[in-house]
């Protein structure tokens, strides 16, 4: 069975036009602590940083399926910023909390794969089954017209 990829950069930019469509202000909640992520030391508090990511905030704006970057001012100071995907806590509007959190991020361990494996064949057993059941226990509805 092949591996997903990551289902977090698409729903971060879903999220993000999404609220960008609604004219609400995107935020993002980063953890700072995570490799590679690059904001203003200044502003992490409790090992996070919140960023306003709304077009007229930020320039040279990029989103990939690894990360975002982009340059901000805090302060009056121009900023480049890195927030690597697993960086990404959640995005959202500020005033009306509308957005979406995302999990933390982990690993499958090799028994969980093994848990999760389930063939074509299991899944339409389970259906003939399920729909014996239901054509046993309920008359149809339809009527015959002539």
């Amino acid at each position: 069975m092949s591996q997903f990829t990551s289902n977090k950069p698409y729903l971060f930019r879903a999220i993000y036009e999404w609220l960008i469509d609604n004219d609400a202000i995107p935020y993002i909640l980063v953890d700072a602590l995570i490799e590679n992520t690059q904001v203003p030391e200044a502003f992490i508090k409790d090992d996070q940083i919140v960023l306003n990511i709304s077009p007229e905030a930020v320039f040279n704006w990029h989103c990939d399926n690894h990360a975002i970057s982009f340059n901000a001012r805090f302060s009056g100071v121009s900023h480049q910023l890195f927030v690597p995907m697993d960086a990404l806590m959640a995005v959202y509007d500020k005033t009306t909390g509308m957005g979406m959190a995302f999990p933390e991020s982990y690993e499958q361990s090799s028994d969980q794969d093994d848990e999760l494996d389930i063939s074509i064949d299991d899944l339409e057993s389970e259906a003939s089954v399920s729909n014996e059941k239901v054509s046993k226990n309920k008359g149809s509805h339809l009527k015959v017209i002539k």
